[in-house]
């Protein structure tokens, strides 16, 4: 089955400002693909600790890059290294994964929307409204949260079909059956 699915990323290049840094990025052997909103606080010390397991560094200083690596690494497990405000997504080409996670304190959003033939990801509500395969209908019960409380709490968007990744959390989407899995990796 060819490439069916599609990365992409509007970059404010704050750490490496770099063309290897650009995203989405791949890792050496194109198995691992990455876009990635934040930043990671000890991408240093990682990187380091990354360079003696044999990890490969096309830029200099690249906090993508090291969280590139740390997944390619420790998997799941990155996540309890991690200093940072952030949300993305790693494709795995070869598994056909998404997986996604957000910081611990959900200081960066994510929103994601799951069909049986579709799913699709972003820091704002925005891209998936603009690229919207089926009608929007507004949650009711996050508009009246909206209006009570002045934010909406999380999985709930103001859009029914749209959910919020909770704080502290990640997911693994399975791409052949569209399949969705959530989990708490920290709590306070």
């Amino acid at each position: 089955r060819g490439a069916d699915f599609f990365m992409g990323h509007r970059r404010l290049s704050i750490i490496d400002l770099n063309d290897n840094a650009f995203q989405p990025m791949e890792n050496f052997d194109k198995r691992y693909s990455i876009t990635f909103n934040g930043e990671i606080y000890n991408y240093i010390e990682l990187r380091e600790e990354l360079l003696g397991k044999g990890c490969r560094f096309i830029t200099d200083h690249s906090d993508t890059e090291v969280l590139l690596n740390a997944y390619g690494t420790w998997g799941v497990g990155c996540l309890e290294r991690l200093r940072g405000m952030f949300a993305f997504a790693i494709l795995d080409r070869q598994e056909r994964t998404v997986f996604i996670a957000r910081d611990r304190i959900g200081k960066k959003p994510l929103y994601y929307e799951i069909s049986p033939d579709r799913f699709a990801f972003s820091s704002e509500l925005t891209p998936l409204l603009r690229h919207a395969h089926a009608p929007r209908t507004v949650h009711p019960e996050a508009l009246s949260f909206y209006l009570v409380f002045g934010y909406i709490p999380h999985p709930l968007s103001i859009v029914q079909e749209i959910k919020k990744l909770p704080p502290a959390s990640y997911a693994l989407v399975d791409l052949s059956r569209m399949r969705i899995s959530i989990d708490r990796y920290w709590d306070i």
